[in-house]
């Protein structure tokens, strides 16, 4: 069984009316809970006059989220980030986070309306949006000399491989991910070059 998934294949943005309130859904791909507070932070600033900001991410494989999380931002609990979230586990997608940004219309939703508002929101986004599949990553943490930086950078280069942190001491200590398919050809490189090498398990 693949341990690869679908992921958003970028950002995309979707707007919808319920009652006068208009909902603009906005969908992305997210790596880390920091991405997440600076794309919220930057959709408070793109819409400041907006009534409430809510949202829901995973981060991880559908079924099995390493995190995820959601917030109301103000809405009565339940009505928003739940029903945002639940969408994107339906969705059976990884790596996501949908913000719905609201306007309200003078209407009130209720709460049965809010949430059937922010799925519907969540779903008009995410049915629109591109899939692309996220490949399930290792993390390798390599010690090696200096001259041993440029090897490693050109294969990181060639192999789907990032290079995630760099300290630089008496010899050079880095954290690499990269597909896990590429394991087994890494851990020959790093042989082949005398580097010290472990697997996060």
């Amino acid at each position: 069984m693949s341990k690869d998934y679908p992921i958003p294949a970028g950002y995309l943005e979707r707007e919808t009316e319920v009652k006068k309130s208009r909902f603009i859904a906005r969908v992305y791909p997210v790596r880390a809970r920091d991405e997440v507070r600076a794309l919220v932070e930057q959709a408070h600033q793109d819409y400041p006059d907006a009534r409430h900001v809510c949202w829901g991410y995973q981060i991880g494989r559908p079924g099995s989220a390493a995190e995820a999380a959601m917030n109301d931002d103000g809405e009565p609990s339940g009505t928003a980030g739940k029903p945002i979230l639940g969408v994107i586990q339906h969705k059976d997608m990884g790596d996501v986070l949908v913000i719905v940004i609201r306007y309200f219309g003078g209407i009130k939703l209720g709460a049965g309306g809010l949430v059937r508002a922010y799925a519907g929101a969540a779903e008009s986004v995410l049915s629109a949006v591109d899939r692309v599949v996220q490949q399930v990553r290792a993390m390798a943490h390599v010690g090696c000399g200096f001259a041993d930086e440029q090897p490693l950078r050109h294969w990181c280069e060639g192999h789907e491989g990032r290079i995630e942190d760099i300290q630089y001491s008496s010899r050079v200590t880095a954290t690499v991910s990269l597909p896990e398919t590429h394991q087994e050809e890494f851990a020959a490189f790093c042989d082949a070059h005398k580097m010290d090498y472990r697997f996060d398990t």
